[in-house]
Order: C-alpha cells, then structure tokens, then sequence
C-alpha cells in the first residue's frame, strides 16, 4: 500500500511541475530585457506592474514579469540568481501550495519571488519563520531584493519589530 501510494503522489507532482516549466522558460526569456535595464528601470517595474494590475490585469499575468525582475534585483544586490527549480519552488508558493525543500536548497531566496508578487496588490505580505533569529537574518538578507524594487521590509520577532534602513549595514566580524 505504500509503495502504491508514494506512486500516486510522486506521479501526481511531477504532473503539476511539469506544467510549470513553460512559465518558466517565460521567465527566462525575459531575462535579458531585465538584465539591460538600470537600476531605476529596475525599481520603475513595481510601478509598471502594480498598474498593470489596476488595469485589470491578474497576478497570474504578471507574474512571468515579477519574478524576472525579482531574480535580476536578487542577481544586482545580494549575488544570487533563482535557478529554474527554485522558480517553479516560487510559483507553487504563489499558488498557495506547499513547496518541500531541503536545507540548503534556497527556501528563503525563493520566498521573495512569491512575496513580491503578491505584495504588488498593496496588501501587505507576511513570510513566518520558525524563529526570531531567522526572521531578523532573512529580513537583513533578503531585504535589498525588496528594497531595490521600491518595496518596504519589516521584520516582527517575540518582543520587538524594526523596518529594514538599506542603508544601515548590520555589525557583522569582518564587515567593513
């Protein structure tokens, strides 16, 4: 019975990555129009997509567009690059799915591409973690990727609360 489940679920996941990846060779043919953009264009995109948006246009529509220009800032400020898996990782966030990955396989880098595109609805976006270490390291992390685009990044811990200042650097040994 097991082994006809894990069959049944592995079969039922490949089924539903797979019609992922056209979405991302999307994303990926929009990478060089980001990549030639300048920083101000770069940011000038969460204008452009939020009104995309006003003009009725979905989140599903823009996200080929958001995510291109969350793996450019990623690539721009903190020297990480989305590969294609934590891509499809990004979409299956968006779509209110659960996305299993393993230490070290990018959870958190993932996590912006899902976040800014819903964040472009002007809602507000929350990502939880298992605790305030965590929280206050991945708010510093991966707050240049927000910022870069226009989008603000607050960080709420057990006591206490703070919004990332970009341009105060934390004291870190061996940081200048």
């Amino acid at each position: 019975v097991a082994a006809l489940f894990g069959k049944i679920f592995k079969n039922r996941n490949e089924g539903i990555i797979k019609k992922l990846w056209p979405l991302v060779a999307e994303i990926n043919e929009l990478e060089l129009s980001f990549k030639a953009m300048n920083d101000e264009d770069l940011k000038g995109t969460t204008t452009k997509l939020r009104a995309r948006l006003g003009a009725g246009e979905t989140l599903d529509d823009l996200l080929p567009s958001a995510f291109a220009a969350v793996r450019e800032s990623a690539w721009r400020t903190i020297g990480l690059r989305h590969f294609d898996v934590q891509l499809i990782g990004g979409i299956v966030l968006h779509q209110g799915k659960i996305a299993e990955m393993r230490t070290g396989e990018g959870k958190t880098l993932v996590a912006t591409l899902a976040a800014y595109l819903n964040a472009l609805e002007g809602q507000g976006v929350h990502v939880i973690t298992v605790n305030d270490y965590l929280a206050r390291r991945d708010t510093q992390w991966m707050g240049p990727v927000y910022y870069s685009l226009g989008m603000s990044i607050s960080c709420l811990q057990h006591e206490q609360s703070f919004q990332l200042d970009p341009s105060v650097r934390p004291e870190q040994p061996g940081m200048d």
